[in-house]
């Protein structure tokens, strides 16, 4: 997770958007410098909470462009809500940090295991893979302690 502040905080997510080939605007930086900052995979209605200023339709539009560049990554955690992660790849092309995602059946939050990476997915030559979304199911260590 990328924990820089300040000026230099903006200053990175203005690169990360060019990196994508997405033009900065306002909007755009603000919804991924929301998404970064959530430090967990985002559901639209959440960046909606956080961002007060935005409209809906502005917030679709910015995620649905960054999913297009490879900007997000998006999650289907079984909780019926999509979610947002920021792809920090600077690869418009690729999405090279891909890692597993826990989704806790409790509390209903999607965590990011950042340092286990998606094991490899083998597939036949006549498939050609464009993306894995790897969940796992269960406690989070939260919610296993209140009990």
């Amino acid at each position: 997770m990328h924990e820089a502040m300040g000026k230099h905080y903006d200053e990175e997510y203005l690169q990360l958007i060019k990196e994508h080939g997405v033009r900065p605007t306002a909007n755009r930086i603000l919804v991924a410098r929301a998404l970064g900052r959530a430090g967990r995979p985002t559901s639209q209605k959440e960046l909606e909470d956080i961002l007060k200023t935005l409209d809906k339709s502005s917030i679709s539009r910015c995620l649905t462009l960054f999913k297009a560049h490879h900007l997000v990554h998006v999650l289907e955690d079984g909780s019926e809500a999509v979610r947002y992660e920021l792809c920090w790849s600077y690869s418009c092309q690729t999405d090279d940090d891909l890692h597993v995602h826990f989704y806790c059946e409790v509390c209903g939050r999607t965590f990011c295991m950042s340092d286990i990476p998606i094991p490899l997915v083998r597939l036949p030559e006549d498939y050609t893979l464009h993306s894995v979304n790897y969940m796992a199911k269960g406690v989070c260590a939260s919610c296993r302690n209140k009990n």
